[in-house]
């Protein structure tokens, strides 16, 4: 995988600690600088590459505004800022995207999600998913399993834990009931390897486990406390699945 080389520029050590942490749970990251200001980064980029700088508005001396626009070729830039009175100025810069502290680890991720990585000097293969084991004919379903690679880890989730999957474009957000794994991976990877009894795609982000559906309307599907939207395309399809299994009214 070719990766993001990230600098970081906050003068609050808490928020430089934040985003060093989000950086390190990606693989397609690589912190290469971490500053306390503005005068720190600049150094940083005369001796490195950077593609990517997670930029503090609000220091002291010169602010991340300041600094942005006293570069001649700067890098990708996603601002990070307790202020939303600089989106607009930000955004007329052309930065990537605004994150509000304090910054969550999914937004964090769709921010990330948007700047394309630079391109390698040759063409690789993608990165090889780990294939859904499926139980044996005869046996419970309830032994079937994946693994998904987070935190740098293959985690074994198993599928009849599984409430649902959203798509964050290049990753995947896979919830349980008692926890929820981010991956790198492609939603449409793993629909052709979930068994269809047991799960449907129902909008181009959501797939959902059926028996995990607690209620539902022609719009939108409930599980747990998650209301989790029908797609236009998908509906005539899902509700007909719904109907099969008998979860909706005749």
């Amino acid at each position: 995988m070719n990766k993001l080389r990230c600098m970081i520029v906050d003068d609050e050590p808490l928020a430089l600690d934040v985003l060093e942490t989000f950086i390190q749970r990606l693989d397609n990251l690589e912190l290469v600088c971490r500053c306390n200001n503005a005068v720190e980064a600049y150094n940083c980029l005369q001796s490195e590459a950077i593609d990517l700088l997670f930029l503090d508005i609000q220091m002291p001396k010169l602010t991340g505004i300041d600094f942005l626009k006293s570069l001649a070729s700067p890098p990708k830039v996603i601002f990070t800022t307790a202020y939303r009175d600089y989106a607009v100025e930000g955004f007329e810069l052309n930065v990537v995207d605004y994150l509000l502290k304090p910054i969550a680890f999914e937004r964090f991720l769709k921010a990330v999600s948007r700047v394309s990585a630079p391109e390698p000097q040759a063409i690789q293969a993608a990165p090889t998913p780990m294939p859904v084991q499926t139980a044996p004919a005869g046996q419970d379903y309830k032994e079937a399993f994946i693994y998904l690679k987070a935190d740098k880890k293959m985690v074994k989730v198993m599928l009849s834990d599984i409430l649902y999957i959203e798509s964050l474009k290049d990753y995947i957000r896979v919830k349980t009931e008692t926890k929820e794994i981010i991956s790198y991976q492609k939603i449409s990877f793993l629909e052709e390897k979930l068994p269809t009894d047991k799960f449907l795609r129902i909008h181009r982000s959501f797939i959902v486990a059926l028996d995990k559906i607690q209620a539902f309307s022609a719009a939108a599907v409930d599980i747990g406390q998650t209301e989790i939207p029908i797609g236009r395309f998908y509906k005539n399809e899902v509700l007909q699945v719904l109907n099969q299994n008998n979860l909706l009214e005749s």
